[in-house]
């Protein structure tokens, strides 16, 4: 599923704490990994630029060695210049089929990580991009984090949900146990012209998220729950999260890359940038 796949690594305790989550990849086939330090080198002087290559050298030793305790095949690369299309470059040209970025806002070099780096290969993506989260980076822990007991699915019944859709099958196929689908009738588009309706619209989209679910039973012995609820996309599905302490958020976007303007403001721009769970992006196949 994801055989291939490229860290995106930052000299940070929370980019330290996200490769001990990217073990969880290896139950869906990852087994090669590129790891990646971005490194712009005019925004430092030449003595800071040496420097700091020490440093990313020796981090980039320390997470190799963490990812091969995982049993990851592991290379290594510095990259410099126009980070997001050197490493969409790298995705494409080497066939890497998963990008992994981690949360951290701020890094050694005072770069805010979420507003920089990390958006830019999200907007310039073709491939899936995981972007994982920890909630507490100044308390590492030694062990490895599992993102997989327990995945979120939020679908509007979209081409993009579908395609995402067969990507959660496969997860379930290589042993995810737990899967809630959730629906989120928006309150902005029903309010108050449709409100009259909304029985209606429930029943309806009841029996698509039936479906869904019958279809990830059909698989194997898996765990599916299905939910509605009534209100702001975004502020529902945090709210879950927080509330059943998920993991891990699968969408679909739009493919193609995903384009500056239509992400900003998307539920999947804000799930990345509010939600506490790690969020899965996967680029539908937009024309």
């Amino acid at each position: 599923m994801f055989d291939k796949i490229i860290v995106v690594s930052e000299v940070s305790n929370a980019s330290s704490e996200m490769v001990k989550c990217i073990k969880s990849l290896r139950s869906l086939g990852a087994e090669e990994c590129l790891l990646i330090q971005c490194f712009n080198p005019q925004d430092v002087d030449a003595g800071v630029s040496s420097y700091l290559t020490s440093i990313f050298n020796e981090n980039l030793k320390n997470q190799s060695t963490m990812l091969a305790e995982q049993g990851f095949t592991v290379k290594t690369q510095i990259i410099s210049g126009n980070i997001k299309n050197e490493i969409n470059r790298i995705a494409q040209d080497d066939q890497y089929s998963l990008i992994v970025v981690g949360a951290e806002k701020h890094s050694i070099v005072g770069s805010l990580f979420l507003g920089g780096i990390a958006y830019d290969i999200l907007y310039g993506s073709t491939k899936p991009i995981l972007v994982i989260k920890d909630s507490n980076p100044e308390q590492p822990t030694e062990d490895t984090k599992d993102l997989m007991p327990h995945i979120l699915f939020p679908t509007d019944f979209s081409k993009n949900a579908d395609v995402a859709f067969e990507q959660i099958k496969e997860m379930v196929k290589n042993g995810v146990k737990k899967v809630t689908i959730f629906h989120i009738q928006d309150e902005s588009k029903i309010n108050p012209y449709l409100l009259h309706r909304l029985v209606e619209f429930n029943e309806v989209d009841n029996g698509r998220l039936q479906k869904l679910k019958d279809e990830l039973l059909s698989l194997c012995d898996v765990e599916v729950d299905i939910l509605i609820r009534y209100g702001a996309p975004t502020t529902e599905i945090i709210k879950h999260v927080e509330e059943e302490n998920i993991p891990l958020i699968v969408m679909g976007t739009q493919g193609r890359g995903f384009i500056k303007e239509i992400f900003l403001g998307s539920v999947s721009h804000n799930m990345v940038r509010h939600a506490s769970a790690s969020v899965l992006l996967i680029p539908g196949n937009r024309k």
